[in-house]
């Protein structure tokens, strides 16, 4: 019995026993000659224009660049990435094809009436659509159709019907529209309801597209019923008069990926291989072939490899020729853009600078004129006009906001208010910003303070037009943990099983060493497990949205990339990132929000209220108070310094100036540790080591680095003054020496900076031990202009903590989340200095943490560093601090008061029994003259009545006798409530017991002898392991009087692993190292202290 008679008895159709005749090969053309030759030497040609790689989201097992260097090995005349209703990889596809030689085509597989999302379901419900475009036009209506449907739908589930997508077509698309796999409308009725019903809706796609847009599909991936349907998709085809193409449905490069591919499979439905198998692929057939292979499978139809090569060439062409542009920016009086830019530029540099004629920093007219003749060269004005105008926006609404990166070396950008630093007076290097031989836009980054930074968003989007306007995305990627964890899903690993592997992976995992050789993967994960997720490293997952690029387009942004809804509310968002938006010319705009700027809004807002004074952050006066901080190393909740590393350098290099704050930043990063100039500075600023230069040439550029290269400009600096090299041809090396290094380009520009330097008289020995310097160097430079300005948001943050220190903890608490240490710490930290910290109080606290006035300076128990803010304000906790409570309904409670009782917060708020109950545990109730157990018995009463209840009907409000929470408990409360315990720390409570067992605390710390073996104890507040610290730990412990640093080495985490990263507080036995006001404590014994913790510890991050 044969394949065909066998499913006609199995199914309910009815079956002709009668054989059919051999079909005749079907075109446009009539019969096709046979292939003189061609597979006798082995070539066919052949193009695969079905086409999915793993930017199909959980439907693709190869990246495209698998992809294509597979098609180049199989001699492919060309290829077409067709994911899933978008354009999510189509740039690294055109990347990698051009790098090849191979031509490219673009499309997509489009999702028609999908009545759910592809996730979480096992056989998704949507009709496919294979739509190719034929050239950079029909590419943009594809485009658009795209984000029609995606903006039309959700998150992930895209919304298009047959009928839109003809409207959107109009009469001639530019596409060529391929009847599809087995979920296209064609394929999919010809099974159900046979070849008669497959006939009609054929013939709609006709009247739809056009006879000469519509092409028949046919696809071979060796399953039983595969030649059945080919056989009746070529009839369809002759009987209609349209070409017929051969694919394979590719879903991946090489048939290895099978597995890959099902495992992806039920990632997206959500279901393990096994109860996803029903729906799963028999056999490995959907990867790339040949075209002597297409046309041995497709022996009976050679038109159709034929067809395929031809249509793959006609629809071929390159990404670039879509090259998108800026807008044309709106100029009042007539102005053009560069007329404007000059306008506005002159006004603010004179602001700055003063006059022409009476400038206060010589030169910086001079400097502003070059740049903007850079500028007015490089067609490059409306770029600014558009930051500008972002800024502008920010001035206005009195958002707090600063240009950084490269543009801090630009004195246009300064005197536009774009950054605050004085290219100028500090010398930055304009070039490293911009240059004449750049080819691209500059790139300019706006810091803005993060709880307002979607004010900023929605501006854009209003201002420019949210088709023209989109955010960037960011392809989120298979990390350690999330592999692992999908992988033992797809494994059928219990839920339990699957995020105990996860959890138990302390780093990513290396995909070169998941397995070890007793078939075990390290980490006690299952061989199996390990195995598959090394396989999806890096593969992407899902898309998300990058922390702030945009980017602006001078045509509807769909024509260049399709637009999709984000998760957050009103956000567009690109299916590109940023690398791919870079490769095809559209200009990003980063609107980064940054934490810092928030806290010092709040906080300035705090002092001007509070205390009536205006701080202006951009003229404080360098203070050497500030400064005498700094160097104590007294910096949480201060920008940039307050990590453990910036604590543990502060005192060594003992800053005293804004330009030492600049080092700071730059010299405590990965690179400089790793390059070994940390130790050689700070031994030369202390006279420990002469300072020296390896040609008197490099003396100009290093020598405000003490001769230690620091950052990217000095670079720049050298390759001029050695070597002669034009300020363009520096960029061009800093740019060669960046991490994708051409070999070719830096042989030339090697040779040219040996002939350079030899014209000035250098060397050649020296020369060449400077040229190899740089290019260790230009590893890990650091911008200085980065650190500029990072170095002024440093000051400013450090000035407040000094002068205003409760009105800085309390910005710090209403800026949270951000920054390096839980509330708690923070909170612990300004007790310390002398600030008092109120609970919150239902009739005293705002929706946020705010400041009263004390009578008289509080006695605080602990060791006070200065002691700076006894007598000053006290910091009040926001109603917004307590658990379950919204900010929304923080602030609605706020507006109600004052409230006369608890039951009149319920009635006329009604916020719920579980915010009642923690209200209550919080203290919030003690202006009623309750204790915390009274109020929560109370509130729990309370809980049933509301504005819709006659007041004073509730019974049982009054509790009986109920014992006074003594201070133990009412520090819990505190924790359990706000994740805040103002006056009590954990360990304060076990002091008596520690000291017995001879503990010593934090503060005593500083005054034991190096080597000198002690204990400490304390809560575990960060667990951090750098790449550069040759796997050595780092702990910090803190416990009532302050924090700790403990070190682990390797050998001491292995044997204490468990405890290490399980207990939330450590009791410690180790040897003290102390050294230049730096403290640490090196472990040798680590054990659990059974105490409650504040807040869960920030590890490795």
């Amino acid at each position: 019995m044969s394949w065909r008679e066998l499913e006609g008895r199995l199914s309910d159709r009815q079956f002709d026993p009668t054989p059919r005749p051999t079909p005749l090969p079907v075109g446009r053309s009539g019969p096709v000659e046979p292939l003189p030759g061609a597979v006798a030497h082995g070539v066919v040609p052949y193009a695969e224009l079905h086409c999915h790689s793993n930017f199909s989201f959980l439907d693709g097992a190869s990246s495209p660049d698998e992809l294509v260097a597979e098609a180049v090995r199989l001699g492919l005349t060309a290829l077409a990435l067709t994911d899933h209703d978008g354009f999510y990889g189509v740039v690294r596809f055109a990347e990698a094809a051009r790098e090849h030689g191979l031509p490219t085509v673009f499309g997509s597989e489009l999702s028609l009436d999908a009545s759910t999302s592809r996730s979480a379901v096992g056989d998704p419900s949507a009709t496919h659509l294979l739509v190719l475009a034929d050239d950079p036009a029909g590419y943009a209506r594809l485009g658009t159709a795209i984000s029609e449907s995606q903006l039309a739908g959700t998150k992930g589930h895209p919304r298009l019907s047959l009928d839109r997508l003809t409207d959107l077509a109009g009469t001639d698309p530019h596409w060529t529209v391929l009847t599809g796999c087995r979920k296209g409308a064609v394929p999919a009725t010809l099974q159900d309801s046979g070849p008669a019903a497959a006939r009609r809706v054929l013939d709609d796609l006709v009247e739809r597209f056009g006879r000469h847009r519509v092409v028949v599909e046919i696809w071979d991936h060796g399953y039983p019923l595969d030649a059945e349907r080919n056989e009746a998709m070529a009839r369809l085809a002759a009987d209609a008069g349209l070409d017929l193409v051969a694919t394979n449905n590719v879903h991946y490069h090489r048939p290895g990926r099978r597995r890959l591919a099902t495992a992806m499979a039920a990632v997206r439905a959500r279901r393990s291989m096994e109860e996803l198998d029903g729906w799963l692929p028999p056999t490995g057939s959907a990867h790339l072939r040949s075209g002597v292979e297409q046309a041995r499978r497709f022996a009976r139809w050679p038109s159709a490899v034929v067809a395929a090569a031809d249509l793959g060439a006609r629809c071929a062409f390159d990404l670039r020729l879509v090259t998108p542009g800026l807008p044309p920016y709106p100029c009042p009086d007539g102005l053009d853009e560069m007329s404007l830019l000059r306008r506005l530029t002159a006004d603010g540099a004179t602001d700055r600078y003063g006059e022409r004629t009476s400038e206060r920093v010589a030169g910086a007219w001079a400097q502003i004129d070059r740049e903007l003749d850079v500028i007015a060269g490089l067609g490059f004005p409306g770029y600014f006009l558009v930051v500008w105008d972002i800024v502008e926006f920010c001035r206005r609404e009195g958002i707090l906001c600063q240009g950084r990166g490269s543009a801090a070396n630009s004195a246009v950008c300064y005197a536009l208010g774009i950054t605050n630093a004085d290219a100028v007076g500090l010398g930055l290097l304009f070039e490293r910003f911009l240059s004449p031989e750049r080819d691209g836009p500059p790139d300019i980054d706006l810091d803005i303070e993060s709880g307002r930074r979607e004010e900023v968003i929605q501006y854009v989007y209003g201002r420019y037009g949210r088709r023209h306007t989109a955010q960037v995305a960011n392809v989120i990627t298979y990390r350690a943990r999330s592999a692992v964890r999908d992988a033992a899903r797809a494994l059928g690993y219990a839920p339990g099983l699957q995020d105990a592997f996860a959890k138990g992976l302390e780093r990513q995992l290396p995909s070169t060493a998941l397995t070890s050789g007793g078939g075990e993967a390290p980490a006690g994960i299952p061989a199996d497990v390990a195995t598959l997720a090394g396989e999806l490293c890096d593969a992407p997952r899902h898309l998300g949205i990058h922390s702030g690029g945009m980017v602006i387009c001078d045509r509807p942004m769909a024509e260049v990339c399709p637009i999709e809804w984000g998760r957050m509310a009103n956000r567009s968002v690109l299916q590109w990132d940023k690398e791919d938006c870079a490769a095809v010319g559209l200009v990003k705009f980063d609107l980064l929000g940054l934490g810092m700027l928030s806290a010092l809004h709040h906080t300035l807002d705090l002092v001007a209220a509070h205390e009536g004074i205006r701080v202006d952050l951009s003229r404080l006066e360098q203070d050497d108070g500030v400064y005498d901080m700094i160097c104590a190393a007294d910096t949480i909740g201060v920008f940039q310094i307050e990590s453990r590393a910036q604590m543990a350098t502060l005192p060594r290099l003992r800053p005293r100036c804004f330009h030492d704050l600049v080092v700071e930043i730059a010299l405590i990063r990965p690179g400089p540790i790793q390059g070994g100039s940390v130790h050689p500075y700070i031994r030369r600023r202390n006279g420990q080591e002469e300072v020296t230069y390896l040609h008197p040439l490099c003396e100009d550029a290093l020598a405000g680095t003490l001769g230690i290269p620091l950052f990217q400009e000095q670079l720049m600096r050298l390759s001029m003054d050695v070597a002669g090299f034009t300020a363009g041809e520096a960029d061009r090396l800093r740019q060669a020496m960046g991490s994708k290094r051409s070999h070719a380009r830096m042989e030339a520009l090697h040779q040219r900076f040996m002939d350079g330097a030899g014209e000035r008289g250098v060397p050649s020995d020296v020369a060449e031990q400077v040229w190899q310097k740089l290019a260790a160097f230009a590893d890990y430079g650091f911008p200085e202009s980065h650190a500029v300005s990072f170095a002024h948001l440093v000051y400013a943050s450090s000035w407040l903590k000094f002068h205003h220190p409760a009105a800085f903890c309390a910005g710090l608490l209403n800026a949270q989340p951000m920054g390096f240490y839980s509330p708690h710490t923070l909170v612990q930290d300004a007790r310390r200095h002398g600030v008092e910290v109120r609970t919150p109080d239902l009739n005293r606290s705002d929706a946020d943490a705010t400041l009263e006035q004390m009578p008289t300076a509080p006695e605080v128990p602990g060791p006070s560093r200065g002691g700076r803010g006894h007598g000053g304000p006290a910091i009040r906790m926001g109603i917004g601090s307590v658990r379950s409570i919204t900010g929304d309904l923080a602030g609605a409670i706020a507006a109600g008061r004052p409230y006369a009782s608890i039951e009149d917060l319920q009635r006329r708020v009604d916020p719920g029994r579980p915010v009642m109950e923690a209200l209550a545990t919080a203290g919030a109730f003690a202006g009623f003259d309750v204790d915390r157990r009274e109020a929560l018995w109370a509130a729990g009463a309370l809980a049933s009545t509301g504005p819709d209840r006659l007041p004073g009907v509730v019974t049982g409000t009054f509790p009986p006798p109920l014992p006074t929470m003594d201070d133990r408990e009412v520090a819990r409360a505190d924790l359990w409530a706000t994740g805040v315990s103002p006056e009590g720390h954990p360990t304060r409570f076990i002091r008596h017991r520690l000291t017995a067992e001879g503990v010593i605390t934090a503060v005593d710390l500083r005054s034991v002898r190096d080597r000198a073996r002690v204990r400490v104890a304390g809560v575990v507040t960060h667990r951090q392991r750098p790449h550069t610290a040759g796997g050595v730990t780092f702990l910090n412990l803190e416990d009532e009087t302050g924090l700790v640093n403990v070190v682990v080495s390797k050998g001491c985490w292995v044997r204490y692993r468990h405890v290490a990263t399980s207990s939330s507080a450590l009791l410690v036995r180790g040897r003290v190292e102390s050294s230049e006001g730096v403290v640490n404590v090196v472990a040798e014994h680590l054990a659990p202290l059974w105490v409650r913790s504040p807040a869960r510890s920030r590890d490795f991050r």
